[in-house]
């Protein structure tokens, strides 16, 4: 199945460039992000693992199951505390969310395309570097 992945891979080609996840680990889109200029939530994908972002994913085919994939996203999202105050169907469609914006993204790119994102009020837009 096509997922992101994070990496280090083109770092530095765009302005204000972080790495600070794992190389190699599952990435999504923050479920949430400030509305700091500061911050850089509005251009990095989130660590599952670390919970640490980086501002370029790479779209991989990895062998893992949709329904572990679901798990990971679920279990990443629990310890970082977004499911906590939400009822079983609201937690459902947040892990819906985040699992459908990879699969878009991972539609739109070949395998090992290096990508960044850039969100404003209105959109989200990836693009490959």
């Amino acid at each position: 199945m096509k997922v992101l992945v994070a990496t280090a891979m083109s770092q530095g080609l765009a302005a204000g460039d972080y790495f600070c996840a794992v190389d190699g680990e599952l990435v999504i889109v923050p479920v949430f992000e400030c509305d700091s200029p500061r911050c850089g939530c509005d251009r990095g994908f989130g660590g599952l693992a670390s919970h640490r972002a980086s501002t370029t994913a790479q779209v991989v085919d990895r062998d893992i199951a949709p329904e572990d994939f679901r798990d990971a996203v679920t279990d990443s999202l629990a310890r970082q505390g977004w499911l906590a105050e939400l009822d079983d169907d609201e937690a459902t469609e947040l892990v819906d969310e985040a699992i459908c914006r990879i699969h878009m993204i991972c539609d739109r790119f070949r395998v090992g395309a290096i990508v960044r994102r850039k969100a404003t009020f209105v959109t989200d837009s990836v693009f490959a570097t």
